[in-house]
């Protein structure tokens, strides 16, 4: 049986680089006060027995928005991350049971991922915005779309020799590329390494991202119901030398 998804799919980790931020940026996307559609929620748990794992389970949770006639016109994906070679076999299955019942017009994925500069290296320099003012980056992956095309509108390009130091990223993108998923990856980027909690820099970006997805997502962006951890550090990310090649 598929896993029945929106048209367009907000897919992120449950950690996503910042303790705390892709949960809130879950919490924080609302339906508009008078919105025809409803808020469904469920969790999920798939067998990873075909990859001769038996100790472990793809698991995490959806929450989609609905219209009258049931149609999902909006979800998110909030998956739980895992480590090598896990995190490979949960992706795969889970981007399996998503994409098994389309022959054409896949689902657009928009992978939110918030990060501090060290998870993020072009050349020997990180990221930076222009003058020091908040910004976010957006690459296209694959087919573009309206969705895609709006993101890209509002986004800067990162420069094509930028790495992810952060693997489960990584490995999502890998799929996405051999499954030809069309999809945008939206980079918000904070300098420090370790933020603390509440700080300006982090909320800055984390509410552009917000207001980005809901002004593509027709949904709205609750910004009191953010509340974040602190930064976990580089060295957090998981084993991520031996497998970097493998994803690049």
């Amino acid at each position: 049986m598929t896993k029945k998804v929106a048209p367009i799919v907000i897919f992120t980790f449950e950690d996503a680089g910042l303790s705390g931020a892709a949960a809130a940026l879950a919490g924080s996307l609302m339906l508009e006060p008078h919105s025809s559609l409803r808020r469904l929620e469920e969790a999920f748990e798939l067998p990873l027995d075909r990859y001769d794992v038996d100790d472990a389970k793809a698991c995490g949770s959806l929450i989609h928005f609905v219209d009258g006639g049931g149609a999902y016109q909006v979800s998110i994906l909030l998956m739980q991350s895992q480590k090598p070679p896990i995190l490979a076999c949960s992706l795969d299955a889970v981007l399996s049971e998503i994409t098994a019942g389309y022959s054409q017009d896949l689902p657009s994925f928009i992978l939110p991922f918030f990060s501090s500069s060290s998870r993020l290296k072009h050349e020997k320099h990180t990221l930076s915005s222009d003058q020091g003012k908040s910004s976010l980056y957006g690459l296209q992956i694959g087919k573009e779309n309206a969705t895609i095309g709006a993101m890209m509108a509002q986004t800067k390009r990162p420069p094509p020799t930028l790495q992810f130091h952060y693997e489960p990223l990584a490995c999502l993108l890998h799929f996405v590329r051999v499954l030809k998923v069309p999809a945008f990856l939206l980079i918000g980027e904070v300098g420090s390494q370790s933020v603390d909690k509440g700080s300006k820099e982090t909320l800055e970006r984390l509410q552009e991202m917000g207001q980005l997805l809901a002004s593509v997502t027709n949904l709205c962006f609750a910004q009191e119901r953010i509340a974040l951890g602190p930064l976990k550090s580089s060295k957090e990310g998981g084993e991520r030398e031996a497998w970097r090649a493998l994803y690049g």
